[in-house]
């Protein structure tokens, strides 16, 4: 697997273990309520980097895939998998790589949070921090936020009480030959006014866009969301304020942005996450030839990928945001600074 980053600024300090730290993040094997394959995601950084800084120029990384195994797809090369991209695919090209690991497999997300991670170390320089964590699981939601305490969990929830329990219900899916979805939400503090276009390139739509295009990502919603259709305009509206000279809201109900610009609250947007499709448990569905068929998938596979997508989810947040945050760079003459 491999990504190529182009339009990164030179001068960003810029190590290995930088994106490292973040694949570590996102490998499968790392605990009972992931999938039991055994990937190391060593990456190696190409070009693009020299004495530990960017040059301005296009950074290529590469990380090998070491514990593949195709077998399992063999005896249902024929068959569109329930879920799956399968048959979407071959209705497109008419052709298709039956061994899993392509375009639409989860593998893919490793050039994003590759890629995630020379971004969110840009946003750092400038004050920007990202966090993100698993706020549902089947139904069980966390009731608090305790940052610290969202990588000492096996599924990144800031709630340990609410953690123990989706772990035990993750484990009871796996039993019953199942899988979960749920809802991981991505923060951002430090984030100044004014990122965003007014039209076509709306920062919330522009973020959604990224997160959607995550394959088992569902739905999008900042702030309040599909609550909001339940609100009344003196209910969602975020009032002002001026604190220490600076204009900000007083309540957050839009999630950090307005009209597709930020207003310098903190940006909180939220991702559905669907139940893995790849399950045990006898499905109905076609082959190649239209003949209908019955599916029981086997293999190593995520019962919930809830904690897999948080990193996930942080790199594409952090991909866009960083392309804003230069952009805005030529949105007018600047008296100062």
């Amino acid at each position: 697997m491999g990504v190529v980053v182009d339009g990164c600024p030179a001068g960003l300090p810029l190590e290995t273990s930088d994106v490292q730290r973040e694949l570590d993040r996102r490998r499968v094997g790392q605990s009972k309520v992931t999938s039991p394959r055994q990937e190391a995601d060593r990456v190696r950084i190409l070009s693009g980097i020299f004495q530990g800084l960017t040059m301005g120029t296009p950074i290529s990384m590469l990380v090998t895939n070491e514990d593949a195994d195709s077998s399992k797809y063999e005896p249902i090369r024929d068959v569109f998998r329930p879920g799956h991209a399968d048959y979407g695919y071959f209705a497109k090209y008419g052709v298709r790589d039956y061994r899993g690991g392509g375009r639409s497999s989860a593998r893919e997300t490793v050039g994003r949070v590759a890629a995630g991670a020379i971004a969110r170390k840009l946003l750092l320089s400038r004050g920007i921090k990202i966090v993100g964590h698993t706020q549902m699981i089947g139904g069980i939601e966390a009731g608090a936020f305790v940052e610290s305490e969202i990588e000492n969990n096996l599924v990144r929830c800031a709630d340990p009480e609410a953690a123990r329990q989706m772990v035990d219900l993750i484990l009871k899916a796996r039993e019953e030959k199942d899988s979960l979805g749920g809802i991981v939400e991505v923060r951002v503090s430090g984030l100044p006014a004014g990122l965003g276009e007014p039209v076509f390139d709306k920062l919330d739509a522009d973020i959604a866009k990224g997160l959607m295009s995550i394959g088992a990502i569902k739905g999008v919603e900042f702030g309040d969301g599909f609550q909001a259709a339940r609100m009344r305009g003196s209910e969602h509206n975020d009032q002002y304020r001026v604190e220490e000279g600076v204009v900000i809201p007083i309540t957050n109900h839009g999630g950090g942005v307005t009209g597709g610009i930020s207003n310098g609250a903190e940006l909180v947007v939220r991702a559905a996450v669907k139940p893995t499709s790849s399950i045990e448990r006898e499905q109905q569905t076609v082959d190649e030839e239209s003949r209908q068929r019955t599916i029981e998938i086997k293999g190593r596979h995520d019962p919930c990928i809830c904690p897999r997508i948080v990193p996930v989810a942080e790199s594409m947040v952090a991909l866009v945001l960083a392309d804003h945050l230069l952009r805005n760079r030529a949105s007018r003459l600047r008296a100062k600074g």
